[in-house]
């Protein structure tokens, strides 16, 4: 399982999970959550844009677009591992007036889903589990891309 695999399962998981919600946005986590994104496009047909997670030592900072307040978003990225780009995105989405907002990753441990399901209105994950291993170890090859990349394909996606 690559990553563009990771997010064709996750894609009739959540089609499921947002059921009755009203025009829901895919925002892809540059760069990784990209290929995931495309992958539960060619599930469940959703539009999606990028999200810029910047990281530092002071932490990730992460400046949503301004014209997401009502909409229903889904941060979508590469899996969890420590939770700090999670944590940044639910904090930036909430405020930035968001309707909802859902997590939408292939990999999430149990111990970050009991931290994050208080942030997210759900959270929607293929893997779950009970320890966290990395990442990397739940892929079969795991094709991380970089950030020109990421933008190249969100270029070319029809939506």
């Amino acid at each position: 399982m690559n990553l563009r695999d990771a997010g064709r399962r996750l894609g009739p998981l959540l089609a499921g999970a947002l059921a009755g919600i009203e025009d829901p946005l895919l925002l892809a986590v540059i760069p990784n959550g990209v290929p995931v994104a495309r992958g539960i496009r060619e599930e469940f047909d959703i539009p999606v844009r990028g999200l810029a997670a910047q990281r530092s030592d002071a932490g990730v900072l992460i400046v949503p677009e301004a014209d997401l307040a009502g909409r229903n978003v889904v941060i979508v990225d590469d899996g969890v591992e420590t939770g700090a780009v999670a944590r940044a995105a639910a904090t930036a989405m909430v405020g930035s007036g968001v309707a909802s907002v859902t997590l939408a990753v292939p990999v999430c441990s149990r111990a970050a889903l009991a931290t994050l399901q208080h942030r997210y209105d759900r959270v929607v994950a293929v893997v779950r589990p009970i320890v966290d291993r990395g990442l990397a170890r739940h892929y079969d090859d795991f094709d991380v891309i970089d950030e020109v990349e990421a933008h190249r394909l969100l270029a070319d996606d029809p939506a």
